[in-house]
């Protein structure tokens, strides 16, 4: 069995494992804008990216693991096979019928199915610890698919994502054919599925990018780039970051639901309006754009973030915790330890009245009293702390008290 190290052993930044030019350059002239394929002896990396993942670590998550679904999906010539065909039981102890068959997956395998493991930022300690650094480079939250391909085979037709991705070529090579898009910077429900003739025809087409990527190389691509990919000569092994960034409809979205709060835009039609007629549609549709003009120009930029956070904090957890390491510190904390602010965990602090504050979490609140607020807004502040040092309260008995708090609440890390 494996023993990883979390976060793979290259403390590089996270960044430049996956492109080679600085990353203003790469904002400026690469993000959401045009793919960028970088070459392993750019990247310079001792061992390429077997540190993340590696063929025997596929072995030991497809064995050893007790994978369920959906952590795994099977795909042959294009086709998603269900997941009956290769899952079961997990015999005495584990009769759940969903769990992950090695012979089964092995016998599809070698009849040229591609495996992909999904959601590994969730359960391998290299990607978790590496996508969690990816992820707070960006500032996005991120997912993590591996894609294990048989020699001469690819699993899936020409499409095209709906979000950003980074791939990571492992082992094997791949050959990568990447067109420009028939929709640029898709929506989340915009899918290839329902332009799949616009797909095959461009597809059949001279590719803006066809190459081989080898061990150590790595392929930028903006959503809505259209791209397959087939194993070589060998078995193929990739990783692939998809990055689910919101986009500017995403703020469309929250404003109309906050514009509900304007009387104008809640009126009922005009008695006797035939909808389906576009002349009597086109008098009212000019009031209603006027109305929900002059309502624009008023937009709280406080309510739209407050809306934004409920839709992004959910979709990036803050690092792992180890309860019983973490009670543990708690319960012999002194003023002497050190602690740190839980790395990714979204937060923020305001005050409740004249006599507390409020420490906002991902679906929970947590008050203190307001002398609290210079201690705590320091310890969430990024940095180490000394818990004797944390400022704003009396003695070290109270900063003790307010540290195991956070410490109990998951907010704070031993450092």
């Amino acid at each position: 069995m494996t023993h990883p190290t979390p976060g793979g052993s290259d403390r590089r930044p996270a960044l430049s494992r996956a492109v080679a030019v600085d990353p203003a350059k790469f904002a400026e002239a690469y993000w959401g804008r045009q793919p960028l394929l970088t070459r392993a002896d750019e990247l310079a990396g001792p061992d390429g990216f077997l540190d993340l993942l590696s063929p025997d670590a596929v072995d030991e998550l497809l064995s050893e693991r007790g994978l369920r679904t959906p952590f795994l999906r099977v795909a042959n010539r294009g086709t998603v096979l269900p997941a009956s065909a290769f899952t079961g039981s997990g015999g005495a102890g584990a009769e759940i019928g969903d769990q992950v068959v090695d012979d089964k997956v092995m016998r599809l395998y070698a009849e040229g199915a591609t495996l992909v493991l999904q959601g590994l930022h969730r359960i391998w300690p290299p990607l978790i610890g590496y996508a969690r650094r990816l992820g707070a480079e960006l500032r996005q939250p991120l997912q993590v698919n591996a894609y294990l391909t048989p020699a001469g085979n690819k699993g899936f037709a020409t499409h095209y994502d709906t979000h950003d991705v980074f791939v990571l070529q492992v082992d094997g090579t791949k050959r990568w054919r990447v067109h420009e898009p028939v929709l640029p910077e898709p929506l989340e429900r915009q899918t290839w599925g329902g332009r799949a003739d616009e797909v095959g025809a461009v597809a059949d087409g001279p590719a803006t990018l066809d190459v081989v990527l080898s061990p150590g190389d790595a392929l930028y691509l903006p959503r809505g780039w259209l791209h397959s990919a087939e194993a070589q000569g060998e078995r193929s092994l990739h990783l692939t970051f998809g990055v689910r960034a919101l986009t500017r409809y995403a703020l469309v979205e929250e404003l109309l639901h906050l514009a509900a709060q304007d009387q104008r835009l809640r009126a009922t039609l005009p008695y006797g309006m035939d909808v389906a007629d576009p002349d009597q549609v086109a008098a009212e549709l000019t009031g209603t754009v006027a109305a929900l003009r002059d309502w624009l120009l008023t937009a709280d930029p406080a309510e739209v973030a407050e809306r934004l956070r409920a839709r992004a904090w959910p979709s990036q957890r803050p690092e792992p915790v180890r309860p019983l390491a973490q009670l543990s510190f708690a319960e012999r904390l002194s003023a002497d330890d050190r602690v740190a602010v839980r790395h990714e965990l979204r937060w923020s602090l305001r005050a409740d009245g004249p006599e507390h504050v409020v420490l906002q979490l991902l679906g929970r609140t947590l008050r203190f009293p307001a002398y609290c607020e210079r201690a705590v807004r320091t310890a969430l502040d990024g940095g180490v702390h000394r818990v004797g040092d944390l400022p704003g309260l009396d003695d070290d008995a109270d900063r003790l008290v307010l540290a195991r708090r956070l410490l109990r609440e998951a907010v704070l890390v031993p450092a």
